[in-house]
């Protein structure tokens, strides 16, 4: 019975964190505006540079595929 006292009395230990939670929460939020402007930033790309894909691909419209 001794075993079973032991066993409910005993807390668990908590590993130490490096940094507090809220600022794992500033670091993620962070890296996903950091993301996002990357994102943002390369916006129409494809638009800008349409006459270097419209060169190749008329030439494949008989082909039957």
């Amino acid at each position: 019975m001794s075993l079973l006292a032991t066993l409910v009395t005993e807390t668990e230990e908590l590993a130490p964190l490096i940094m507090p939670p809220l600022a794992f929460a500033g670091v993620a939020v962070a890296v996903f505006l950091l993301l996002g402007f990357v994102t943002w930033s390369f916006r129409d790309v494809a638009n800008r540079h349409s006459n270097k894909t419209a060169k190749g691909g008329d030439a494949h419209h008989g082909a039957g595929h």
